[in-house]
């Protein structure tokens, strides 16, 4: 068993688990023992329950970042990238909700997704072409991580298949966001051009905190 093949089973079994028995009662020496790898080799690769979440989101970044060939404007971009990282996210589905349960009762997991999640999002924001220099792209990556949390609640939600309520909430929060029109602006040229300055606008503010299920 090679250091992937041991991952993926260590935290399919995470997953599994924190569906059972909820993300607060599980132990990565559980989840090892349910996987049935070293509880040695898991110390050294999982040194704290965070780490598997850790794997889970580099999964689902490396699947978001493969170069599919694929053309586009900025929002058909960030469509597909993020739709990818839900795919990946599908796959541990009851685990991953398990872990939003969590959440409310444990501040350092909060933290802990919320640094992760921005930097993720600060990667798909470049793949996507997304314009994330100086404080303007600061604030498009904040307005990127309202886009993904609102798609996140519409998605746990979701009991379609084909996770058509969810691919609704993000077609919904990227049209949002496109409307303060500074959202998605695509990386300027090498060449700086002469335009008229524009007051930074926060890209999340127009996005609603709970989305309304009849308008998937």
């Amino acid at each position: 068993m090679d250091n992937d093949q041991f991952d993926d089973a260590l935290l399919r079994a995470a997953m599994e688990r924190a569906a059972l028995y909820g993300w607060g009662r599980l132990s990565v020496v559980d989840a090892a023992r349910d996987a049935g790898v070293p509880l040695d080799e898991a110390r050294r690769r999982f040194p704290v329950k965070t780490a598997i979440l850790l794997k889970l989101g580099r999964l689902a970044d490396e699947s978001a970042l493969v170069d599919d060939g694929s053309t586009g404007d900025v929002r058909e971009r960030l469509f597909d990238v993020l739709m990818r990282r839900f795919d990946v996210l599908q796959q541990y589905r009851e685990g991953v909700r398990a872990v939003m349960r969590a959440l409310p009762f444990d501040p350092a997991l909060a933290l802990f997704l919320a640094a992760t999640t921005a930097e993720s999002m600060r990667w798909m924001a470049g793949a996507a072409g997304l314009d994330i220099s100086g404080p303007a792209g600061a604030l498009r990556i904040q307005g990127l991580i309202g886009v993904w949390a609102y798609t996140m609640r519409a998605w746990e939600r979701d009991d379609s298949e084909d996770m058509s309520r969810t691919m609704a909430a993000l077609d919904q929060a990227l049209d949002r966001a496109a409307r303060l029109g500074s959202m998605l602006t695509r990386r300027r040229a090498a060449t700086p051009e002469i335009t008229q300055p524009m007051e930074p606008i926060d890209p999340s503010i127009d996005l609603p905190l709970d989305p309304q299920p009849d308008q998937f």
